[in-house]
């Protein structure tokens, strides 16, 4: 496992980090929830495997309380994150999480889907940073939608790492957030790499209410032959290609998901051929981009 330097926080870690919204809750794409002892199994299978960072948030149904009945006792394995809404008790929030994960401290605590407004007003902000010098969070970061408020919580300074939705179907932060952030020291996650599962074989299971992005994934998997089950390497490696994000998240509900990821990572940047493929995709209507605006079924 490879690990870089997450911007200004102090922590190195791996290029794969694991999402735990799959062992706390039904999500994705015909997704299915592990029991309790498989994510227990898959937490300590991605740290038997050197994933030293671990990211969920309050809202990830049992997540906080799984990983701490689980790992706890590995604390000092991981870089641990969660995440907190910005119109609730912050405080109340942070309280609960350490006392489900089972910890002392969150070594980052990231502002859930964080608004524009939120960012600008800088409220959320100053809460977090009282957290800091009271030694219960360690960085501060925000999980963004969109270029404007990824550039907004870069320009407020006090962040540190941001996690931003980006994909082979969703390059928008290519075009200023890359940079931006390089030149600030700003970490970058990135998450929703397989669109909820969009980019994977499942795709087919997509509602007619979002033909448009059915066929924008079919595009995708004309680049590896027509082979929908390679969509996923093609999506991680795309991502990974990248040298200014220093970490991929992997929703992953089983071990196989989580070290099929890895395997991808230990192949290396795609070939500039295949990039160049991705390129020439068309981009798509950023309402499909995410999945908070899909519908229920």
């Amino acid at each position: 496992m490879k690990y870089s330097r997450f911007g200004r926080t102090g922590f190195e870690v791996s290029k794969i980090s694991l999402g735990t919204v799959e062992i706390g809750m039904d999500y994705g794409i015909a997704g299915s929830r592990p029991d309790e002892g498989e994510a227990a199994r898959l937490l300590h299978r991605a740290l038997d495997l050197g994933i030293n960072f671990i990211d969920t948030a309050r809202v990830y149904g049992e997540a906080e309380a799984i990983i701490g009945r689980a790992i706890s006792e590995r604390r000092k394995e991981f870089v641990l994150v969660s995440k907190v809404l910005a119109d609730g008790d912050v405080r109340a929030s942070v309280r609960e999480s350490l006392r489900l994960l089972r910890t002392d401290f969150i070594d980052i605590l990231m502002i859930h889907s964080a608004p524009l407004a939120v960012i600008q007003q800088g409220e959320t902000l100053a809460v977090l940073q009282e957290l800091k010098a009271e030694g219960l969070i360690r960085a501060i970061g925000a999980s963004v939608y969109g270029e404007e408020t990824a550039i907004a919580a870069i320009d407020a300074g006090g962040y540190d790492c941001l996690q931003i939705a980006y994909s082979v179907l969703d390059r928008r932060p290519e075009s200023r957030v890359f940079a931006a952030a390089e030149a600030a020291d700003v970490g970058l996650v990135a998450r929703s790499i397989l669109l909820k599962g969009a980019l994977s074989d499942r795709y087919s299971g997509l509602p007619d209410g979002l033909a448009d992005l059915r066929t924008a994934v079919e595009g995708i998997a004309q680049l590896t032959g027509g082979d929908a089950g390679a969509l996923p390497e093609l999506a991680y490696r795309y991502v990974l290609s990248q040298p200014c994000l220093q970490s991929a998240l992997v929703g992953a509900g089983s071990i196989e998901e989580l070290e099929a990821a890895v395997r991808f990572e230990a192949m290396g940047r795609l070939s500039p051929l295949m990039m160049a493929g991705v390129y020439g995709i068309p981009a798509l209507d950023p309402f499909y981009l995410n999945p908070g605006n899909w519908p229920a079924n």
